[in-house]
């Protein structure tokens, strides 16, 4: 009787070791998924702040001060489509540019979010069910508060290049965001170029393009020369006096990024190939026209997928932003604007890398595999190893 009793007891016993173990199992999964899911878009975000302009602004007390606009830009997400995207890495890089963004909104609380071009991967080519599937997603992942304003600008992924571009494709985009070009607040002037338009060979849509940037030119000298307005500017309300910032999604011409630096640059091995006018950058006749036209005191640009910083004509700035995607890039990135009719500042924020969260998924794994080899007796654990290493010592 006492022997059963006791066989009972050893099973019970047993039992209650791999309920133990399937616990611990179970509790470190969740808290590792918990932590690259969700909470090291936190830690890394917070780390983010917006930069400070060099004159004070608005503070909320003097009205005198100009008020600061925080703007926040972001560069080819690139959602996968239904041709070339596995459900996987759709998955995986959407959820993450949908938690970092989240989690900027919910931290930074910019005002307006700038999206400089390739929002899909495949608008150039997806059916029309596709297109409206893919919209869809985007419309979830970059859901914001309504006093959020969300403006894009259109890239070659979502209508194609020059001649793939359609009348069709553009108004199906512009039907979804936004076709405005200027957009004026808090006495601040952005131009949103459509710049897959500027090959400069007449074309229709070439043609438009180019007449509506005139347009916009003119009404920006009318801003900055008043006393025109009487006579070639007509009555209209004007635009605030102030240069524009520029934002497109290639970038202006330039030779190659030689020049650009920093952690999130192109890779040292790629900076020095040339680019190709009208495919990696405008050309230097288009180049020369948006900077003669608008006269901006920033550009801001995507299409490379890495940052640069490189100055135009009278020292006038233009920056890349990186890729806001894992799928083109480890360190992605966006930049954070405080602005002013005269003054800005830009900062920038990273979102976690993708290495650290697959190095930190692979070292859980490995130590799941040794707590498993020690329960079953395969792997002497390291509290009996060390017991070993001290009398080993002792005899010596």
């Amino acid at each position: 009787m006492a022997t059963i009793s006791l066989g009972f007891g050893r099973q019970n016993f047993r039992l209650f070791k791999r309920s133990f173990l399937l616990l611990k199992l179970i509790a470190v999964v969740f808290a590792v998924l918990l932590f690259c899911e969700f909470l090291i878009y936190y830690l890394v975000i917070f780390r983010c702040n917006w930069p400070e302009l060099k004159t004070p602004a608005y503070d909320g007390e003097q009205e005198t001060l100009e008020p600061v606009l925080k703007a926040m830009f972001l560069a080819d997400t690139h959602l996968l489509g239904e041709v070339r995207g596995h459900w996987l890495d759709k998955l995986r890089r959407e959820w993450q540019m949908e938690r970092a963004f989240q989690t900027a909104l919910w931290w930074l609380q910019p005002e307006v979010v700038f999206i400089l071009g390739d929002i899909f991967d495949e608008g150039k080519w997806s059916s029309s069910q596709a297109w409206a599937d893919d919209v869809e997603r985007f419309q979830k992942m970059f859901r914001h508060p309504r006093h959020v304003q969300l403006k894009v600008v259109v890239g070659n992924h979502d209508i194609g290049f020059h001649y793939q571009m359609s009348t069709y494709r553009i108004k199906r985009f512009e039907k979804v965001f936004n076709p405005e070009r200027l957009f004026s607040w808090k006495g601040i002037n952005f131009v949103m170029v459509n710049s897959v338009a500027l090959e400069g060979d007449g074309c229709n849509i070439c043609s438009e393009a180019e007449a509506e940037l005139i347009e916009i030119s003119h009404k920006l000298n009318c801003s900055r020369e008043q006393e025109l307005h009487s006579s070639q500017c007509g009555d209209g309300q004007p635009l605030p006096r102030s240069a524009p910032v520029l934002l497109q999604h290639f970038p202006l011409y330039r030779r190659s990024d030689a020049n650009c630096t920093g952690e999130d640059a192109a890779p040292p091995e790629e900076r020095g190939t040339l680019f190709k006018e009208r495919y990696d950058v405008l050309s230097r006749e288009a180049s020369q026209k948006l900077l003669w036209w608008l006269r901006p005191r920033l550009v801001l640009s995507g299409h490379t997928h890495s940052a640069c910083e490189v100055l135009h004509g009278a020292g006038i700035s233009e920056i890349s932003v990186p890729s806001f995607s894992w799928r083109n890039r480890n360190n992605p990135s966006f930049i954070m604007g405080s602005m002013t009719s005269t003054e800005y500042a830009l900062g920038k924020c990273y979102i976690p890398f993708e290495s650290t969260v697959l190095i930190t998924y692979c070292g859980t794994a490995g130590f799941l595999v040794v707590l498993i080899l020690i329960h079953f007796g395969f792997l002497d654990s390291p509290f009996i190893f060390g017991c070993q290493l001290l009398r080993k010592f002792k005899t010596v």
